[in-house]
C-alpha cells in the first residue's frame, strides 16, 4: 500500500508471545502500527529433565539444530549455571528470528549458522546448503532442538548424509487461551479487515485462527506470510490477500509501504 493510498493497515502480530509483543515494539518503532495477536501459546516441556540432560551432552554434538526462537529461548532457560558454549559446536537457524535468539543467548557469531537475508530462501532447504558445505556429515552427531512433533525436512536431510541424530523438546504448542484484549482486537480485526494486515510466521497458528473466529469470511483480509507454506494455509482458510515476506520488522514495514 503507498502513502498516497491512505493510512497503513494495523499489522496483527500473530507470533507466540514473548516474540510478538518484541515485533510490535520494533514496528512501531519504524511508524507501523501494530498490535500482539498470538495464535499460539508456547508452554515449559513435558519433560525439563531431558532438557538439562541434553545440554550435558552438548560437547558431543557437531551441530545443534534450533527450528525456532522459541526452541532457543526455552532451550536456555534450563541452561546450567556458567554455561560455556563449545566453539567446535555449530548452532543451526533457519531465519533472522532464531539467529538473533541465539546471539541474544549468548552463542559466539562464528558457531552460529544461518541463511543470509534473501526474501527467496530462508528455510531448512538454504540451512541445509550450508551446513553440507562445512563438513562431512556421515557420524557426526546432531541435536534437533523442537516443539512436541516439530519439523523434520533438515533431520531427514542430516539422516540421509549419515549423522546420528538426536532430538529434545523443549516446548509445546497449544492454541492461545484468549483474553479480553485478545477478543477486542480480534473483533476490530473482523470488523474492518481492510483497516488491517495479518502477519503470519506458523502454519500451524494459522489453523487455529477459524475456531477463534468461526464463520469469518476472510476474502477481504490482507496477509503477509513468511514461508510459502504458510502463505497457502492463509490462502486455504479465505484469505485472498497473501504476500510473502521476509521474516524481519524492517521487511513488513517496506512491504505495508511498496
Amino acid at each position: 500500500m503507498s502513502a498516497s493510498a491512505g493510512p497503513l493497515p494495523r499489522v496483527l502480530v500473530t507470533r507466540p508471545q514473548p516474540q510478538a509483543g518484541q515485533w510490535v515494539a520494533s514496528l512501531q518503532r519504524l511508524g507501523v502500527a501494530a498490535t500482539a495477536l498470538p495464535l499460539l501459546a508456547i508452554d515449559a516441556p513435558a519433560d525439563p529433565q531431558a532438557v538439562r540432560d541434553a545440554w550435558g551432552r552438548l560437547g558431543d554434538a557437531a551441530l545443534v539444530m534450533f527450528v525456532s526462537p522459541s526452541a532457543v529461548q526455552r532451550f536456555f532457560s534450563l541452561a546450567p549455571e556458567c554455561w560455556r558454549w563449545p566453539d567446535a559446536v555449530l548452532a543451526g537457524s533457519t531465519g533472522p528470528g532464531t539467529r538473533a535468539a541465539l546471539e541474544h543467548a549468548g552463542v559466539p557469531a562464528h558457531c552460529v549458522v544461518s541463511p543470509a537475508e534473501d526474501p527467496g530462501r530462508f528455510d531448512s532447504e538454504a540451512l541445509w546448503a550450508l551446513l553440507r558445505e562445512r563438513r562431512d556429515w556421515a557420524g557426526a552427531r546432531a541435536l534437533v532442538v523442537r516443539g512436541e512433533g516439530g519439523r523434520d525436512w533438515l533431520a531427514d536431510a542430516l539422516r540421509a548424509a549419515g549423522a546420528r541424530l538426536d532430538f529434545v523438546e523443549a516446548y509445546r504448542r497449544s492454541a492461545v487461551r484468549p483474553d479480553p484484549a485478545f477478543r477486542a482486537a480480534l473483533a476490530a480485526a473482523v470488523a474492518e479487515p481492510r483497516a488491517h494486515c495479518w502477519l503470519f510466521s506458523s502454519s500451524e497458528a494459522v489453523g487455529h485462527l477459524p475456531a477463534l473466529a468461526p464463520d469469518v469470511a476472510w476474502s477481504a483480509a490482507s496477509a503477509l506470510a513468511t514461508h510459502d507454506r504458510i502463505a497457502e494455509a492463509a490462502r486455504r482458510i479465505g484469505f485472498a490477500q497473501v504476500r510473502r515476506v521476509w521474516p524481519s520488522p524492517e521487511a513488513v514495514a517496506q512491504a505495508l509501504a511498496g
